[in-house]
Order: structure tokens, then sequence, then C-alpha cells
């Protein structure tokens, strides 16, 4: 392959340094309806199986399920301007969609944004849908761990997705990988 060919972007030079726009937008939708999915049908599980602020040992001491309805952001704070919260991760998602369509040729990036992505739908739709109304919606949660917040499969996407997209960003990896040959070249 020619520098000539890298530099001019062809379609054979992005597959062969990274993902195409299909392969990332395909995956990218999968991975984010399957986190949102399995968040929603696990919440739903929850509603219906467990008692609120009971506990219920799973795993011992150390996973228990306690279903709480959380009016805040990340561990309870911020209940007061669920509003806001709800506007800033609707923001996030639009930011993250954005990104995903014209700028992501990586898969691991394609990995990390998803899970990003499909955790913070999962969010939203509670804050938009459940009660007590619009923006203000409660989040279901019911994972517990010792000494840790009550979380849920959503969180856990985001939390997951935040570590990948950190530890892609301190390792330097491009999100489209032919922009670091087209910079070698």
């Amino acid at each position: 392959m020619s520098d000539s060919s890298i530099m001019n972007g062809s379609a054979e030079t992005a597959r062969a340094v990274g993902a195409s726009v299909r392969s990332v937008l395909v995956g990218a939708c999968v991975i984010a309806a399957l986190v949102f999915v399995l968040d929603q049908l696990s919440k739903m599980w929850a509603e219906n199986t467990l008692d609120h602020n009971v506990p219920k040992p799973l795993l011992g001491e150390i996973l228990q399920l306690r279903l709480i309805y959380n009016s805040g952001a990340a561990f309870g704070m911020g209940g007061s301007i669920t509003p806001i919260i709800t506007g800033v991760q609707i923001g996030i998602a639009i930011g993250i969609t954005v990104v995903l369509v014209r700028s992501v040729r990586s898969y691991a990036w394609m990995v990390s944004l998803s899970l990003l992505l499909g955790g913070a739908l999962g969010n939203i739709v509670d804050r938009l849908f459940r009660a007590p109304g619009p923006l203000t919606g409660h989040v279901v949660d019911f994972l517990e761990l010792p000494h840790w917040p009550v979380f849920n499969v959503a969180d856990m996407a985001v939390t997951t997705g935040a570590v990948v997209l950190i530890v892609l960003t301190l390792a330097n990896v491009p999100l489209d990988p032919s922009e670091k040959r087209e910079a070698r070249a």
C-alpha cells in the first residue's frame, strides 16, 4: 500500500487500518441496544421480584439485591436538580452518537462509547417515563456491594465504558487508526 493511497483515504486503506463506518455503526447499535435491553429487563425483573429497600443476599454479603428508586445522579446526589441531570444525560448521549457516526473507526473506541451510550439511554428512559414524571423520573437501582451505593446494569455499562475510555485516552489510541498512519506518513 503506497503512502499516497493512505493520504487519499481510500476504502481499501480504511479497511486495512481500522473499522469501516458500517461495521462501527452496526457494532455500536448492537452493543448499545444490548445494554439498553438488559438494563430495562433487569429493572422490570427487580420491580416485579424485590421488595422496596429490603436487602436480599445474592452472593452472601458481597452482592445483595435491594430495590430503590434514585432521584439523583451518581450515588444519589443531585436529587433536587433531576431535570438538569436528565438534560445533561441527553446531551451526552447525542454527543456520543455524533462522535460514533463522524469519527470512530476503532473497535475499542466503538465498544467504549457504545457501553456509555447504552447505559445512558437506560437511565434516560427511567428519567423520562418513570414516576414522578417526565424529566424527574427516578432510576431503578437494585444491585448493592458493601460500602457502595446501589446501582443497575446501565451504571455498570457507563462505568465500564468510562474506564475503557480513560485507558484508550491514556494509551493515546486514536478514534480512527488511519489518522495515526496519516500523521506518520
